[in-house]
């Protein structure tokens, strides 16, 4: 495990006891999951900026057929990871039909 030592000015450093202290972590921990969380988002950031730039090289029409390939495949995912939620929102259209 890697070490890396920082400095915090004192309001920081008193933002980060107080948070420790509320969930019951150490202020590493705390730092390695915001550090995490971060990194995460980066992450993310760049690779929606890659879908966004190779979007603008395709044709609308590209786009569309690639979306519409995808689509069924995201809603397959988002099932698998949220059966509950999907089964929610089935049993709430069944009963506005009724």
């Amino acid at each position: 495990m890697g070490i890396l030592s920082m400095r915090l000015d004192d309001e920081m450093d008193g933002r980060l006891a107080r948070e420790a202290e509320r969930e019951r972590k150490s202020r590493s921990e705390v730092v390695r999951e915001a550090l995490a969380a971060f990194l995460d988002s980066r992450e993310r950031q760049r690779f929606l900026s890659d879908i966004a730039r190779a979007a603008r090289e395709v044709t609308p029409a590209e786009a569309r057929a690639i979306a519409e390939e995808a689509l069924p495949l995201d809603n397959e995912a988002l099932h698998a990871a949220e059966p509950r939620a999907a089964y929610a929102s089935v049993r709430k259209a069944k009963g506005r039909r009724r």
